[in-house]
């Protein structure tokens, strides 16, 4: 199966061909961990991670690098304001080492939840700080970065094709992105020139992270850790790299012109953007209350495999609204999913009819032409439910699924005769207590409790195999 995938920088959809098949380098863009990992992010990395087994689905050897920004990421990508990192532990009251590890442990639990696969790299900036310190000595011998008092920058005007780097890098109208000081030339060449390394001087003077470096103590920029780490590990010239679209108009542009400056070779073959995470069609923020973690999601009860198939429901390369009703639609969904999977499991096999078999062959193509065609989950999912749907002998239907399950992640292999999802205890204390009121055959008493149950939001089924919960 021939995938294709649309290319953020042609801005076209590109036939996957990568540089050294059957093996693919993949780079991650990871969290700045300074604060909690939230359902926005969760999008992006289960799109990754569908991306990574999809190319796995079809026979790549796929490694997968991602980083953990740990310091040198300020509050402005243009390089204003302060350390993200300093930021959070003055709100926390805790140094910035503590703060990277609880927040990255956060994050990385966050994603264990969403059944995302650990990267194949974790490399964090702190962990590299000889590679990036020895990428910003190349660009410096290349003449196309520059010392300052306050920090060494790259110069854009010493490459080209910065411009027009993803179709829409307008160097004027970058001019508001950068303070006063450097807009009147007091520090920097050029508006968009960027920082390679930060000294330990002037706003930063008492920078807790701070390395010595041939410009002096300091700490990296953010752009030149994911250049330096992403080719250490993939080298000069790799497959692919993925992100946000907040990465586009700035941090990507910034690593394609330090990384090609340095080496005088192409850097990514493709980049992969996936859209925003609205909530209730506004932008996700803790001021507007609709900032929502993966613990906020198991707090009400809804099982975060839903959530992640609350993604799988939209393309990634479109702008997806979460509702709590959107996500009880998706919990329902998968509910019933798991509930049919429970009666192709205890089905007796019996054998194919060439005409079953060529169905088996089609749902099994058109699956993967869905997943070929740049990531068309939306689609894939249809196929599921279709095959759900389908004459097709019970047990070859499951079997039909947990093959699909590979790329879309819901555990589906889990599914057995006891519930999946996550019931409140309060539930599965009451329908337990109705499971033994109806062995002592106390059949109004247990009927009682199912009432109880329904008009507490769930409605049970009961089965050869036991009483199966769901929301109603």
């Amino acid at each position: 199966m021939e995938l294709k995938l649309y290319n953020s920088l042609s801005r076209t959809i590109e036939h996957f061909v990568p540089i050294h098949p059957p093996k693919v380098g993949m780079y991650t863009c990871g969290m700045t961990v300074y604060d909690y990992a939230h359902i926005g992010h969760g999008r992006k990395y289960v799109v990754d991670d569908i991306l990574r087994r999809i190319l796995t689905r079809f026979g790549y050897n796929v490694t997968h690098v991602q980083n953990v920004t740990d310091v040198g990421h300020l509050v402005s990508d243009a390089d204003a304001g302060e350390d993200k990192l300093e930021k959070g532990a003055k709100k926390r009251g805790t140094t910035v080492w503590e703060v990277a590890e609880f927040f990255a442990k956060h994050f990385f639990d966050s994603m264990d939840c969403l059944n995302v696969m650990r990267p194949t790299v974790i490399c964090k900036a702190t962990d590299h700080i000889p590679e990036q310190i020895a990428l910003v000595k190349r660009l410096m011998d290349k003449g196309v970065a520059y010392d300052t008092a306050e920090a060494v920058y790259f110069d854009v005007s010493k490459f080209p094709a910065y411009e027009s780097l993803f179709g829409n890098q307008q160097l004027a109208e970058k001019q508001t992105a950068v303070r006063g000081a450097v807009q009147t030339g007091e520090h920097k060449k050029h508006a968009a020139d960027f920082a390679l390394w930060f000294k330990r001087v002037g706003r930063f003077a008492d920078h807790t992270m701070h390395w010595t470096s041939p410009w002096g103590e300091g700490f990296p920029g953010w752009h030149i850790e994911c250049s330096a780490m992403s080719m250490k590990y993939l080298g000069e010239t790799f497959d692919i790299h993925t992100g946000g679209v907040d990465h586009i108009p700035v941090h990507h542009p910034n690593e394609i012109s330090q990384s090609e400056a340095a080496t005088g070779k192409p850097f990514v073959k493709y980049w992969i953007h996936c859209a925003f995470l609205m909530v209730d069609g506004k932008k996700m923020s803790k001021s507007l209350g609709n900032y929502y973690t993966i613990e906020d999601v198991a707090d009400k009860d809804f099982d975060p495999l839903a959530l992640r198939y609350f993604y799988l429901t939209a393309n990634y390369r479109k702008t997806q609204n979460f509702t709590w009703e959107g996500l009880t639609s998706a919990q329902n969904s998968l509910n019933e999913l798991r509930k049919q999977l429970v009666g192709m499991r205890k089905s007796e096999r019996s054998s194919l009819s060439e005409e079953k078999l060529e169905k088996v062959d089609a749902y099994r193509k058109r699956f993967d032409g869905a997943l070929a065609d740049d990531l068309n989950t939306p689609q894939a999912l249809a196929v599921v439910w279709e095959v759900v749907k389908s004459n097709i002998p019970p047990p070859d239907k499951y079997d039909l699924l947990i093959d699909f399950d590979e790329v879309l992640g819901l555990k589906l292999n889990e599914v057995g005769g006891v519930q999946a999802e996550k019931i409140p205890k309060e539930i599965q204390a009451l329908a337990k207590k109705r499971e033994q009121l109806r062995s002592e055959k106390k059949f109004t008493d247990a009927d009682t409790i199912r009432k109880e149950i329904e008009s507490k939001g769930y409605i049970l089924e009961d089965t050869t195999t036991g009483t199966l919960i769901s929301r109603s």
